[in-house]
């Protein structure tokens, strides 16, 4: 009964066992791409205006950015490398490019912030190039210290899968013959010959690599010489092969996987440092945005300014108490002005565009986002006193939370790693090759033979040539040395010396990372130092300049100014407060330059990498006013 059980247990695990070895050769599964929005960004939605908060914003990227999908993906391509060179097989690399989000209209080339100086020109500020790519043109940044020609392959690594081999064959063959000694009386041979091998093969760490073969065949013919007929031959081999120098070694042969293992934690530093840079970029843009609304509302009041003298002149001049002149200059200011908010609305209307690209999937394609206008619902904001950090402290945070450079230094040793793979291929090829193989032969007495011989012959199946083989009637023995040796060896001297100096190249550039971030961080102080510094002179210049234009107003009421210095004021008040705007989103850019260099941005804006890398932000949507 248990034997009946037994058997019925194991028939049931056949299919089983089938299903789990077909998988095997199937793909693995990979998850298609979703180009849909996450619903946050409908639920900030109203009446086709977009309300938006910076923590809205960062989660939209966090959900939405499709920089941030692209780099999602490099950490599942890394786990094929590991699965890769766990089979023994040469690694395919990751990609290290790393997109930035467009400079926007308030960025370095924008019109807003590039002018920041109040002269005694009005300037109203008219954008002239509004195709300009630079302003929404992305840069890319390859955070590779390797360079483009990757390191030699060095010794081949042993296939660690190991595989079955079957070779199953049925031969049928005529031959004429010139004689019948061999066939007894026809003048023709003919055989037929059934073969059926099955082979083992894998490969070891240690380099061993191991052959394990069971050869079978059957033979028949017409001939009269021959004593069995059909005859059967079965052999069982091993061989095994040993490298002693080059390819000898557990470390050496499992390159492949300390590489790829370092190579997955390359592809999580690449994709927290594309997080980083895609908060910075869109936290600067919603600066930049909400610095470009307020500079409309500057432009707004100063057209209502300008609007009020020209009234004020024309009723005078009807009064007869000014000259025509005068209303012609107050109506060309007015011109001048709005003018000026029709610049400034566009440059806000081209921004709000960049920043909807950068927080959805596929950015204009859908008519109800490109069609929506952004709400920003925070403002930008410089605090009244703030701590100043000792530059040796945010360098020091910098060298340890940036992960281009922890990335980096992976890489070089990733290098190191491939090095000594090159240097092993030095060393001459001695390999140690052992074989061992039983045989068996067995056959049905050939009638023909036997008349002819009178001799009986002893007669047997497939099975007496198994119990040959596992008795070992006929084994066979050897060990032997195969050696190979290069006499120039040009080859691995040239692939050694050129893995090292690129390895040095490698060091190298980390060093130049490691110094750009250091100038990064001390840049960035001294910017926000800068920028507060110019805030606060904007400020009372503001404040100045309110005052010279009440003082203007009210010598001109009183007949004691003329139209001319009143609209000079004006523009002088209206440059002021343009410039307050710029300088205080200078301040805040600053900031989240300096953030960025030290590595913190992320910590400031509470944001989680698991959350990042799953595409879900836990934070629930701000309540719209």
């Amino acid at each position: 009964m248990k034997v009946f059980l037994k058997a019925g247990i194991l028939v049931s695990l056949v299919p089983i066992v089938a299903a789990a070895q077909f998988r095997l050769y199937q793909p693995q599964p990979v998850s298609p791409i979703s180009f849909q929005n996450s619903g946050r960004i409908e639920t900030l939605m109203r009446a086709g205006q977009l309300y938006l908060s910076l923590p809205d914003a960062v989660a939209l990227a966090l959900e939405n950015n499709i920089d941030i999908e692209l780099q999602r993906l490099l950490p599942q391509i890394a786990g094929t490398d590991i699965l890769r060179a766990n089979g023994g097989g040469q690694l395919r690399g990751l990609s290290l490019l790393v997109n930035e989000p467009p400079p926007g209209i308030g960025g370095p080339n924008g019109p807003l912030l590039t002018n920041l100086t109040a002269g005694s020109t009005p300037n109203p500020l008219v954008n002239t190039n509004f195709s300009d790519l630079a302003l929404i043109s992305q840069q890319q940044n390859n955070l590779s210290v390797v360079g483009v020609t990757p390191l030699s392959s060095g010794p081949p690594i042993p296939q660690f899968d190991p595989s079955i081999s079957g070779f199953l064959n049925w031969l049928h063959q005529s031959t004429p013959q010139y004689s019948t000694v061999l066939t007894g009386g026809t003048n023709w041979l003919v055989s037929q010959d059934t073969n059926g091998n099955v082979g083992l093969a894998q490969g070891f760490s240690t380099g061993t690599q191991i052959s394990l073969n069971f050869d079978n065949t059957r033979f028949t013919n017409n001939a009269t010489r021959y004593t069995y007929n059909p005859t059967l031959s079965s052999s069982l081999g091993l061989t095994v092969t040993q490298p002693l120098l080059r390819g000898f070694g557990i470390d050496l042969n499992r390159r492949y996987i300390r590489i790829a293992r370092n190579s997955q934690k390359v592809a999580d530093f690449v994709f927290r440092q594309q997080v980083i840079d895609t908060i910075a970029g869109v936290t600067r843009l919603y600066t930049d945005l909400v610095s470009l609304n307020e500079d409309v509302n500057v432009k707004r009041e100063t057209l209502a300014l300008a609007e009020r003298l020209y009234d004020d002149n024309k009723n005078k001049v009807d009064q007869g108490t000014l000259a025509p002149i005068e209303v012609t200059r107050a109506q060309a200011q007015v011109a001048a002005n709005r003018q000026a908010l029709i610049s400034a609305a566009g440059l806000v209307r081209q921004q709000e565009l960049i920043v909807l690209t950068a927080l959805t999937r596929r950015g204009l394609a859908n008519s109800v986002i490109s069609d929506a206008h952004i709400v920003a619902t925070d403002s930008v904001t410089v605090p009244q006193n703030e701590s100043v950090e000792p530059l040796e402290k945010l360098v020091e945070d910098a060298l340890k939370n940036r992960p281009d450079l922890a990335q980096a230094g992976i890489q070089i040793e990733n290098s190191q790693i491939s090095l000594n793979g090159s240097l092993n291929a030095l060393r001459p090829e001695i390999d140690l090759v052992g074989t061992m193989q039983n045989g068996g032969f067995a056959g049905e007495p050939n009638p023909l033979a036997g008349a002819l011989a009178g001799a009986p012959v002893p007669a047997g199946g497939y099975g007496s040539t198994l119990g040959q083989i596992f008795r070992r009637n006929y084994p066979t023995y050897g060990v032997g040395l195969q050696v190979t040796l290069p006499l120039r060896n040009r080859v691995a001297q040239a692939d050694a010396a050129r893995d090292q100096l690129q390895l040095r190249q490698a060091q190298i550039r980390r060093q130049q990372l490691e110094n750009q971030a250091r100038l990064e961080v001390a840049d960035a102080q001294v910017s926000l130092q800068q920028a507060r510094a110019a805030y606060e002179a904007a400020v009372q210049a503001r404040v100045l300049q309110e005052q010279s234009v009440d003082v203007e107003q009210q010598k001109f009421d009183v007949g004691l100014s003329t139209n001319f210095l009143v609209l000079q004021y004006q523009s002088y008040l209206a440059q002021a407060r343009s410039t307050e705007v710029a300088s205080k989103g200078a301040y805040a850019k600053a900031r989240i330059a300096l953030e960025r260099a030290t590595g913190r941005i992320l910590e400031t804006n509470h944001v989680s990498i698991d959350e990042a890398y799953q595409g879900q932000v836990s934070r629930p949507p701000s309540q719209l006013p």
